[in-house]
């Protein structure tokens, strides 16, 4: 396969970091090299002309920003055709909206078909990966997994678990959601570039026997990833105290249960207890904060420091339909003002990091994603900085530093600023 070359100004995290800040790659013209859907070079363009005599009429000249293809760590796609109903907190909102759209993923036809509609919002977006919970029905995984490869993309799923407290419609059992689960791990885990996650809703919706089930899963295929809810409403943690007296905690339903280890994405993580805290980094474990959803829900405000100063991997996600938005610069944008509720500021590099290079570390994926790094996946975006909206454009024309730039991109973003979204090199996304 040719060669192709991306010239621009360009922005990544190149390594795992606790001040994006202050390690970040920024090149004012720079060319990104990409062969077989991998990225081969990364070097500024006065240094790239002196070793390479390349027309100019094969180098693609960007006017906006390149960054990495942004990460969505935790996300639901039946929801997005409920994204945005009205008045209710999460347990009313399961019931009263979620349920009754999931059980639509039963038809094959019609997985499909939303499957394939979710991913190019997706790339629309400026989100090339995600972490993906699909429904209870074997065949929504499928769906998923079959529209993922025809872009080649990068991309966690899982099967829900849950075999009470929901719909009879909606439910499984501990055996077939282990058997199911099973079948659909063997058929895509490192299928090209799908990776498989082991998925129980949330405590509330298993049995201990189907956790248990679950655990077994995990253990018997250490690589694979397990994704999850965790304390995001004190309702929802009383719950899990009454379904489960003897746990120490909610984590510790997870724990005893093996749930608790590397590649464990647990969504939310708003009202943690101290131990939780301890456990989840001993363990390797990793937190996503949702800051639209947080806030659309009334959840609560994510003590992102404190997570952080224990050594947890953190990432900011959409969870769509919880979330009201796919993207992510709008979720960073609210990330930035639920730190500020808790007088403390979010800098926006760092909030991009924990789109992009935080959230691969997170996923433990970073040797093939969330950077620009020679050696790793082809999937990056073009940000239109100079362009529309307006209002986005003005700001820019006072901005003085690089930082500054990136603030207002953050805070005045919309989907009209993802310009071209490429994954594994091949455009899959051009504004219209």
């Amino acid at each position: 396969m040719q060669k192709t070359f991306h010239r621009g100004e360009i922005l990544h995290f190149p390594k795992r970091t606790d001040s994006p800040e202050q390690n970040y790659q920024y090149l004012n013209d720079g060319i990104l090299v990409i062969e077989q859907g991998k990225i081969i070079d990364l070097l500024d363009a006065d240094i790239f002309f002196q070793h390479h005599h390349i027309a100019q009429e094969q180098i693609e000249t960007h006017s906006g920003l390149l960054i990495p293809g942004m990460i969505d760590s935790h996300v639901h796609y039946p929801q997005m055709e409920m994204i945005a109903s009205y008045g209710r907190q999460l347990l009313e909102w399961l019931n009263d909206y979620t349920f009754p759209v999931e059980t639509k993923y039963a038809d094959s036809s019609y997985a499909a078909l939303q499957a394939d509609a979710f991913l190019r919002q997706l790339f629309a977006h400026g989100t090339t990966t995600a972490s993906v919970f699909a429904t209870v029905h074997p065949q929504s995984v499928d769906a998923f997994f079959t529209a993922a490869a025809t872009y080649q993309a990068r991309m966690i799923c899982g099967k829900v678990l849950m075999d009470r407290h929901s719909p009879d419609n909606l439910r499984d059992t501990a055996d077939s959601g282990y058997r199911e689960s099973k079948d659909l791990l063997e058929k895509w885990h490192h299928h090209e570039r799908a990776l498989y996650a082991i998925t129980p809703r949330f405590a509330p919706t298993s049995t201990p026997e189907q956790l248990a089930l679950a655990g077994q899963l995990a253990q018997e295929y250490p690589d694979a990833f397990i994704q999850t809810h965790l304390s995001e409403n004190t309702d929802e943690i009383n719950w899990v105290k009454s379904l489960f007296p003897d746990a120490k905690d909610y984590l510790n339903v997870y724990e005893r249960y093996g749930l608790v280890r590397d590649r464990a994405l647990f969504g939310h993580g708003i009202h943690l207890e101290p131990r939780e805290y301890q456990t989840l980094a001993s363990n390797h474990s990793s937190v996503i904060f949702c800051p639209t959803s947080n806030l659309f829900i009334g959840s609560g405000l994510f003590p992102y420091f404190t997570v952080k100063e224990h050594g947890i991997p953190v990432a900011i996600a959409s969870d769509v339909g919880g979330g009201t938005s796919l993207n992510l610069l709008v979720n960073q944008a609210e990330a930035y003002k639920i730190l500020q509720l808790q007088h403390q500021n979010l800098n926006p590099f760092e909030s991009l990091y924990l789109c992009t290079q935080g959230a691969a570390v997170a996923m433990q994926l970073e040797d093939q994603i969330g950077n620009l790094n020679p050696g790793t996946e082809a999937d990056f975006i073009e940000l239109d900085v100079n362009g529309i909206p307006p209002m986005l454009k003005q700001r820019m024309a006072q901005a003085k530093t690089l930082e500054e730039k990136l603030f207002a991109l953050i805070m005045l973003a919309d989907e009209r600023v993802i310009r071209q979204t490429y994954v594994n090199g091949q455009q899959v996304y051009s504004r219209p």
